[in-house]
C-alpha cells in the first residue's frame, strides 16, 4: 500500500494544488491530511473547497481547535483571517476532524503527539532553541502508542526516525508554510530551507515501511504577494524563502 502524507497546508492553495497534482502523478492507493489545513491568510475557503470532496482521513492540529474554541478577542491573525472567510459546510467539515486517527492497520495519525496537538513528536524546544528529539524522548511522548507507523505533523519539518522497537515516526514536512517563528515553551525558530511545498510517500512492504520526502515547486511568490495584500510580511518572507 502507498500511501501519500500532507500536513500543515495552512490554506495555501497554490502549493496544495501542486502537491495534489504530483500525488495524482504517483499511484497512490490512499492519502492522509494531519491538520492544521486552512489557517492562514491566503486562501482558507478555497483550500477547504478542493478538499472537502477527496475525503482524505484527516486529523485536527491546534489551528482547528483554535478556530472551533477560541472567542475571537483570543485568536492570533492567522486564525482570525480564516475564522473571517469559513462558511457554514467549512466550519462544519473542521468540527469532524478526530483528534487522532488510525486510518488502516498500522498507522496511527496524529498532529503534534498522541496526547497534545501543541507539543511537538519529533523536536525538543529549550532554552536554546529547537533541536532533533533524541530517540529516547520520542519513545517517552509515543508510550501506549503500539502502531508500526506514527504520522505527526506540527513543526513543518521533513523528518523520520526509526526506534529501537521498530517503531517508524514520520513528519512529512509542511505543505504550505515553510518557516515560522514561535514562542513556547521557548522562543524557536523553524525554517525548512527553500520555499518548495513538501509532502511524503510510505509504502508498506513485506518487511515494514519504506518513505520518500518530496519537495514540489509551485509559484510561491503569487502565494507571498497575497499574504503580503492581507497584510503578513512574515508570511511573505517565509514563503519566498523557507527562512525566516
Amino acid at each position: 500500500m502507498r500511501i501519500a502524507v500532507i500536513a500543515d497546508i495552512h490554506g495555501n492553495l497554490d502549493a496544495l494544488d501542486a502537491v495534489l497534482a504530483d500525488i495524482g502523478r504517483r499511484n497512490v492507493d490512499l492519502a492522509v491530511n494531519l491538520g492544521d489545513t486552512v489557517s492562514g491568510p491566503l486562501q482558507p475557503a478555497e483550500t477547504a473547497d478542493r478538499l472537502i470532496p477527496l475525503q482524505f482521513p484527516t486529523v485536527s492540529g491546534n489551528h482547528e481547535r483554535q478556530l472551533l474554541t477560541l472567542e475571537r478577542d483570543k485568536m492570533g491573525e492567522s486564525d482570525l483571517f480564516a475564522a473571517a472567510h469559513l462558511k457554514p459546510d467549512h466550519w462544519n467539515w473542521l468540527s469532524s476532524f478526530p483528534k487522532i486517527a488510525k486510518p488502516v492497520e498500522g498507522l496511527y495519525l496524529c498532529h503534534g503527539t498522541p496526547d497534545n496537538d501543541a507539543d511537538y513528536l519529533l523536536e525538543t524546544v529549550d532554552e536554546s532553541g529547537c533541536r532533533p528529539a533524541s530517540r529516547i524522548e520520542v519513545m517517552e511522548r509515543l508510550a501506549g502508542c503500539p502502531s508500526s507507523l506514527i504520522l505527526c505533523g506540527h513543526t513543518h519539518l521533513q523528518r523520520c526516525v526509526q526506534l529501537a522497537d521498530g517503531r517508524t515516526v514520520l513528519n512529512p514536512g509542511s505543505v504550505g508554510l515553510q518557516a515560522y517563528d514561535a514562542k513556547w515553551p521557548h522562543p524557536h525558530q523553524i525554517q525548512s530551507g527553500s520555499p518548495h511545498a513538501r509532502y511524503a510517500l510510505v509504502e508498506r512492504a513485506a518487511d515494514g515501511w519504506s518513505f520518500e520526502f518530496l519537495q514540489i515547486e509551485y509559484d510561491w511568490e503569487s502565494a507571498a504577494t497575497r499574504a503580503e495584500t492581507n497584510g503578513r510580511p512574515d508570511w511573505a518572507q517565509a514563503l519566498r524563502t523557507g527562512t525566516n
